[in-house]
């Protein structure tokens, strides 16, 4: 049997804070958390990010497909990629004549935000 001791180590341990605060935000709902997924798996490609970051950047708020400049790829390519961001519902394309014009969708960049929150 061990004998307890009075060391006073209790009184520390209790005087010490806690190694990190708590959490105070709520959860990310599942559906949320899907949807944000879906979004991180799209850009899980660096020409993925490259092409959603010049999409968001260009002062416009949109661009054309002929205006993304040199990727290192062949336009079949940018367009599969492109596609893949449509389809996560990244960014909207708007075909006007034979270019099509690409934007961020709504709300995107601010939902990407707030999964820190």
């Amino acid at each position: 049997m061990v004998k307890a001791t009075s060391t006073g180590e209790d009184e520390r341990e209790a005087a010490v804070a806690p190694c990190c605060p708590p959490l105070t935000a709520p959860d990310l709902p599942a559906e949320d958390a899907r949807t944000m997924a879906t979004m991180f798996k799209a850009l899980g490609e660096p020409i993925r990010v490259l092409l959603f970051n010049r999409v968001a950047a260009h002062p416009d708020g949109e661009v054309c497909v002929c205006d993304l400049g040199d990727l290192g790829v062949g336009q079949p390519t940018v367009s599969h990629h492109l596609k893949k961001l449509r389809d996560a519902g990244l960014v909207l394309s708007e075909r006007r004549g034979t270019w099509v014009y690409y934007r961020v969708a709504p709300g995107v960049l601010a939902r990407m935000g707030a999964i820190t929150r």
